[in-house]
């Protein structure tokens, strides 16, 4: 394994990751927040999960720290926030970090947006500009 294999399995050993069946079944009955961590083009030539909220990775912690001055509304250190990039790789990176601010229920969705849309979930058209 390289480094960097062994800093993802690091940053997922504290995830309960979850599925796009079951990350579904979440988002059908509002138990969960999704944040879509991928860049515009690939939200644009790929499409996004109804409901989800677009946010740049680099501002990731200030908006969804709990506690923070600069968090998105919507959800609480009580929440479940499920993060997504394209394959499932950065969004483990990116769970792991929001974790540490006090998300307990922070996670990421296995296989990333290709695995939900393989998966036949819904997808709207992309391109919601990013949570500023």
């Amino acid at each position: 394994m390289s480094a960097v294999d062994d800093h993802l399995a690091a940053a997922r050993a504290d995830l309960t990751r979850i599925d796009p069946l079951a990350a579904n079944a979440l988002h059908e009955r509002g138990e969960a927040v999704f944040i879509d961590i991928r860049p515009v083009v690939n939200r644009l030539e790929e499409g996004e999960i109804p409901g989800s909220i677009p946010v740049e990775r680099i501002h990731l912690e200030w908006r969804l720290d709990p506690a923070g001055d600069h968090r998105i509304p919507g959800f609480d250190a009580d929440s479940t926030v499920i993060v997504l990039c394209n394959e499932g790789y950065a969004s483990s990176f990116a769970a792991r970090d929001i974790k540490a601010l006090g998300l307990p229920h922070a996670t990421d969705l296995i296989g990333g947006f290709r695995a939900w849309h393989a998966a036949g979930l819904p997808v709207r058209d992309g391109g919601t500009p990013a949570v500023p």
